[in-house]
């Protein structure tokens, strides 16, 4: 028997007259875990798709072998009955169901045309406590958090007796110990004989768990590297086709005048109104300066943020927001947004954009007031606002009228900051700016980050990532428990001090 459980050979798929794949070929040996890395739009996700028969048999040219045998599969379905699943980045769970029900939904354990309840629960109960689940089978799933979530869809795809599991950005939205926890489970499942297929774009986490690694651009396969032998630097040259020697664009800080002041602001939880968000935080911000604002999953980051932008965020909300010597009202977006903050969402999907609407639509939503008079928008003047950020921000779309959920990550983030870019901020909050963003097109964000600098707006960039902080900030607070824990300049921030004021809880 061939050590390949997996070979797909001479893949094309055509989206019209877009070709995303040409020529692709891929071989997976059995039992190990598998990485496909690339940047945004270089096939990754369209791959596995036609593995796993989103894209049926039909649609694409080339051949699939798995286990020995050539495939067709004409949907999902066929796929699974072969032991291949999928888990996609946007997870699709049933919110309202309890767990039991989702892991076998479409599966029922039934019994004469009736669920047995007692043999679905337990069959439930035996596949969390195979990825670690500690939770009643019949909570429902929107009780759980992404990480849980995450290993729901994991126990679903055990059920089906998975021999080969695909995983689609799988720590994208997991904070650092859900992400721990995750990867610890693939190594589990690859000693019980799973083998899985990762894309990734962390590639810290490719190192450390992958086996092989598979490089993609656009839309051709790079080259199989062996994972721990290889350095980042060479992956990420054969994903951008260039050497990236510098990560972060050179950048001579032009730092002004006090800009905007952040004095005493203290957030109650919304949930639980007793309980302390963010304690008397002080923060300041100048013109043409990037400020960096660290701290570990639930310090008060985004609530901080958030609650400044609009209140958008808590209850009992106390201090004061000083913009150029006045204090300014910003109880309401709309206040907010006239005294020249604007906020990008680390949930671009949920909260940055509509998805359904195009490039135009999303770029002037923040500032139709500028293109209406009379109350009608100016339709002309907004394709050509419209189509001014997409040449100067180089979104890669055939024109502002494509719909922006067709768009990759990277470019749906540029939308983000040109429709906040309109409003003419003079304070730009940026909320994990780059997740679930590849290599290349990181450093085209930071390269915009930079532009608004020189351009004397004040940044304030919130990151989970201390090198990005550390390679794109020239100061950078901590935040513990939600209190500034510590300031430190270009020159003193190094990962260890910002770890150690990360974790403190009280102020030094």
């Amino acid at each position: 028997m061939s050590d390949d459980i997996l070979v797909m050979r001479g893949i094309t798929k055509r989206f019209g007259g877009v070709t995303a794949l040409r020529d692709v070929s891929l071989a997976v040996r059995r039992g190990e875990i598998h990485a496909i890395c690339g940047e945004n739009g270089a096939g990754k996700s369209t791959l596995m798709k036609v593995l796993s028969g989103v894209h049926p048999h039909g649609s694409y040219e080339g051949e699939i072998v798995f286990e020995g045998r050539p495939c067709s599969f004409g949907g999902v379905r066929d796929s699974e009955r072969r032991g291949i699943a999928i888990i996609h980045q946007e997870l699709a769970l049933c919110g309202q169901l309890s767990i039991a029900e989702n892991l076998f939904l479409g599966n029922e354990r039934a019994s004469r045309g009736f669920i047995d309840w007692n043999r679905t629960n337990h069959a439930a109960s035996e596949l969390l406590a195979r990825v670690g689940l500690r939770e009643n089978p019949t909570t429902p799933v929107h009780d759980l958090g992404v990480g849980k979530q995450q290993l729901v869809e994991i126990a679903k795809a055990l059920a089906k007796d998975v021999r080969l599991l695909i995983l689609d950005e799988p720590t994208a939205a997991l904070n650092d110990d859900d992400s721990a926890h995750l990867l610890d489970l693939l190594d589990g499942l690859r000693e019980h004989g799973v083998t899985s297929v990762i894309i990734s774009h962390k590639l810290n986490e490719v190192k450390r768990i992958a086996d092989s690694i598979t490089i993609l651009r656009d839309g051709r396969t790079i080259e199989t590297l062996p994972a721990r032998e290889v350095a980042e630097e060479r992956i990420i040259s054969g994903m951008v086709g260039r050497d990236l020697e510098h990560r972060f664009p050179p950048r001579t800080p032009r730092v002004g005048e006090e800009v905007l002041r952040i004095e005493d602001w203290t957030v109650h939880s919304p949930s639980q109104p007793d309980r302390v968000v963010v304690d008397r935080a002080n923060l300041v911000l100048r013109r043409g300066e990037i400020v960096g604002l660290a701290g570990l999953m639930g310090a008060g980051r985004t609530e901080l943020a958030m609650s400044v932008f609009g209140r958008s965020y808590g209850v009992g909300v106390s201090g004061r927001v000083v913009k150029e010597g006045r204090e300014i009202d910003t109880r309401t977006v709309r206040r907010a947004i006239r005294n020249g903050l604007a906020y990008v969402s680390e949930d671009r999907k949920r909260y940055g954009l509509n998805l359904i609407e195009d490039v135009k639509r999303n770029v002037s939503a923040a500032g139709l007031g500028k293109l209406a008079s009379r109350g009608w928008v100016d339709e002309n003047e907004e394709f050509s606002v419209a189509e001014r950020f997409r040449r100067s921000m180089n979104i890669k779309t055939s024109g502002v009228g494509t719909q922006v959920g067709t768009l990759s990550g990277g470019n749906q983030q540029k939308v983000v900051l040109a429709k906040w870019m309109f409003t003419d901020p003079d304070v730009l909050i940026l909320d994990e700016p780059t997740r679930g963003i590849d290599v290349g097109a990181k450093y085209e964000i930071y390269s915009i980050i930079n532009e608004l600098a020189d351009q004397g707006r004040a940044v304030l960039v919130i990151s989970s990532e201390l090198p990005e902080l550390l390679g794109l900030c020239d100061r950078v607070y901590a935040l513990a428990e939600g209190r500034i824990t510590g300031e430190l300049t270009r020159a003193e921030a190094t990962q260890e001090r910002l770890m150690h004021h990360m974790t403190q809880g009280q102020t030094s």
